[in-house]
């Protein structure tokens, strides 16, 4: 019968793990650099070709500095000479995209690496099935190495590459929505001013309200406190006044 094999078993020997950790390294670093030059890319001076018509609304819109020969074409067939239209070429500054960068410099490569696990576990299970068995014994006769890939194999990553992905993803996403958020709020109450300038004024009046009727009751616990030592203390007095004319009867 054939011997069961998983993923320990390919990287027992010397020239397999070289091999892999070799292709393992130069692949992350290509992602690496193609996700950081991606993110250059997209940063830094964009400028836009932006035509208006007679009224000042925008009617066509291209990156670049000018317009090339086939969009100059494309835009005269669909909206007539050019020369009747304004030619307004706009530039903007881009920052560097920090958080999407990261997102993107940390979430593909743990995505293709659970991926590539999946479908290697899947392919030994599937070919070779179960053999846990034989497979702690080969560890322990391959030596140190053999067992913590044996046990390495045991643990399951796909929850901690999984959080990982979560964590990035909201790292990303979470800022994005806030500031979306943030910007339609303000767009919302610049577009509703006295709206919300009513609903001000009201809750404000409501809380000083609450507060002045807060310190009138305290006054009045106050005043209710005083009145009630003061009548304790004529009543000591009278006491006080009956046990004298008791002894000097």
């Amino acid at each position: 019968m054939a011997n069961s094999g998983t993923l320990a078993d390919v990287l027992s020997g010397q020239r397999y793990q070289k091999t892999v950790l070799i292709i393992c390294i130069v692949v992350l670093f290509f992602i690496e650099i193609a996700v950081f030059v991606a993110a250059l890319n997209s940063s830094g001076k964009k400028s836009r070709v932006i035509v208006y018509d007679k009224n000042g609304y925008k009617v066509f819109e291209t990156d670049g500095t000018t317009l090339s020969t086939y969009e100059k074409v494309v835009f005269e067939n669909n909206f007539g000479p050019l020369s009747n239209y304004h030619i307004k070429i706009e530039t903007e500054k881009i920052p560097f995209p920090f958080r999407a960068w990261l997102a993107a410099a940390v979430g593909i490569p743990i995505g293709l690496v659970l991926i590539i696990a999946f479908i290697i576990k899947a392919y030994l299970a599937l070919l070779y099935g179960g053999g846990e068995g034989e497979n702690d014994s080969g560890a322990r006769s391959r030596g140190a190495l053999g067992s913590f890939l044996s046990q390495a194999t045991k643990v399951s990553v796909f929850p901690l590459g999984l959080a990982i992905l979560v964590l990035v993803l909201l790292m990303w996403m979470v800022p994005n929505f806030v500031g979306e958020f943030a910007k339609l709020s303000v767009k919302t109450i610049k577009e509703f001013k006295w709206f919300f300038l009513g609903v001000s004024v009201f809750l404000g009046a409501l809380i000083c309200w609450v507060i002045y009727l807060r310190y009138k009751l305290s006054k009045q616990a106050i005043e209710n406190e005083k009145d009630i030592e003061k009548y304790r203390l004529e009543i000591k007095l009278l006491e006080e006044k009956k046990d004298k004319q008791l002894l000097l009867e």
